[in-house]
């Protein structure tokens, strides 16, 4: 398809759950050749208007039209696919229960017949090798053994790669919110070779260095309505915030980095990797925010996890002498009970605070979840609806809530920024900063470089181990990669 031509356009799109406008009267255009950047608080509608126009979610309003043609009215998953769109949500859809090979064989139906075992891990492979070069996966893996990275490496092969039909335009729903700074690169490298040639994405990020970086046209939304859309060369990163409408403060950054310190006296958690040969170890005391970076999947969650079992006094690599609450980054497996309330969700980590002689008091038990509510800013009509009714950095803030109201002196955080806009992110900053003060302890896995930087001290993971302690003075990129691809020495 050549560049310029319209692939997909919808207008006056609305959408409605119940009191919650999710969509206005949305106008959006792609065409081909063209990278679309969408940016947005949580809540503000950018993954509903993707549901759309993905074909899984119908609008009560509007016109649907892909290639020319009016699909109003008749638009689903499988007409969206045959026309080209394809869709990478935040939330993946793999199958956890089946193969890498197997999963690329439900997303491409023509891979039949005697053979197709082979002919679909190749094809899953080859666009693996081409879009994440060296990723170590196998055609045979099981999706749910492997890390959320690499599921979400998995999820985009799959949506670029073609068979029968052709794929004119992919939906990446922050697609790099479990990826490192290098795979992050990589696939964003990807995206403009695509484009290039002549396909279209439409890349939703909150992290706006990428969509400045990548983007060619950038579509503002906020309360369900596009507010802006304009050539990305027309931004710049503090317009886009305001545009946005974000509450973000770059002094707030800076004053939780500057006022960074390593305290003394006794730790109240330590740890040792498994595989440690040299004496090193994380070592955390009371007040303190300690990062943990390097690339993903090299042993940062694995240490969380030990750090958790430590408290329930099942690890011997790990102790801790206060109780420990933990917010996963991978929300719909280790996160979020999908069943409950949202209230249930915010208050499940504090049940033995709100007892009334045997019995949970729900008065204390929804005055929690309100108080909660009100202070994370949790965008909700109703705490009593289902916790998958949140969008998805709203689900995130709910998991803070349930461990920042609880009782815990140290608090685990597994790159839990993922798919959380600026404004929630620099209201976390500033709570985990009067937190700190208070004297709760952080220890927080982040993918993010800047994240990094509001830490006291950084702890960076090769291959299951600490290769390196940075102070905050001494932290940098340079320093942070260096360490991570470096061989230690001798």
């Amino acid at each position: 398809m050549s560049a310029g031509t319209r692939i997909v356009s919808l207008d006056g799109v609305e959408k409605s759950f119940g009191a919650v406008h999710a969509l206005a009267k949305v106008d959006l255009a792609c065409d081909a050749g063209e990278c679309l950047g969408l940016v947005g608080h949580n809540g503000a509608g950018k993954s509903t208007l993707m549901h759309v126009l993905a074909g899984t979610l119908r609008p009560d309003r509007g016109t649907i039209t892909v290639a020319g043609d009016d699909l109003t009215g008749r638009y689903d998953v499988a007409l969206a696919q045959r026309h080209g769109v394809r869709c990478v949500f935040q939330e993946l859809s793999l199958c956890p229960n089946l193969t890498v090979a197997e999963n690329a064989r439900v997303f491409h139906a023509s891979l039949r017949g005697f053979g197709w075992r082979r002919r679909s891990g190749r094809l899953i492979l080859d666009k693996l090798d081409e879009i994440f070069p060296g990723h170590g996966i196998s055609a045979g893996d099981v999706v749910g053994d492997l890390a959320i990275a690499r599921r979400q490496m998995v999820e985009i092969a799959r949506a670029f790669s073609v068979t029968d039909t052709p794929v004119k335009l992919v939906i990446l729903d922050e697609p790099t919110s479990s990826l490192d700074a290098v795979l992050a690169g990589q696939l964003l490298d990807f995206v403009k070779r695509f484009v290039a040639r002549g396909g279209a994405v439409i890349l939703i990020s909150h992290l706006l260095g990428e969509i400045l970086g990548t983007a060619s046209r950038v579509i503002v939304m906020r309360d369900g309505a596009v507010v802006a859309g304009r050539l990305a060369a027309e931004f710049t990163r503090d317009s886009l915030v305001a545009t946005m409408g974000s509450v973000a403060r770059h002094d707030d950054v800076e004053a939780m980095a500057q006022s960074s310190k390593r305290r003394e006296g006794a730790p109240v958690a330590r740890a040792r990797p498994a595989g440690q040969t040299n004496g090193a170890e994380l070592v955390a005391h009371r007040g303190e925010v300690v990062g943990l970076a390097g690339l993903g999947g090299q042993g940062q969650t694995e240490m969380l996890r030990e750090l958790f079992s430590a408290a329930r006094r099942r690890s011997r690599a790990a102790s801790v002498s206060e109780p420990v609450a933990l917010v996963a980054g991978d929300r719909q497996t280790d996160g979020i009970f999908s069943l409950w309330s949202i209230e249930k969700n915010i208050t499940i980590g504090s049940l033995r605070q709100m007892l009334s002689g045997l019995l949970v008091d729900p008065r204390r038990e929804a005055e929690m979840a309100e108080a909660w509510k009100k202070k994370i800013n949790i965008r909700t009509p109703d705490l009593g609806n289902n916790i998958l009714s949140l969008s998805g950095g709203n689900q995130q803030k709910a998991l803070f809530a349930r461990a920042l109201g609880s009782v815990a002196g140290i608090v685990l955080m597994d790159d839990p920024m993922r798919g959380v806009d600026i404004g929630t992110k620099q209201e976390v900053y500033g709570m985990i900063r009067d937190e700190a003060e208070g004297g709760r302890t952080f220890i927080w896995y982040t993918t993010e470089m800047d994240e990094l930087k509001n830490c006291d001290h950084v702890y960076v993971f090769r291959n299951g181990r600490i290769v390196a302690d940075l102070a905050r003075g001494e932290l940098t990129e340079e320093k942070v990669l260096h360490s991570s691809f470096a061989e230690e020495a001798a």
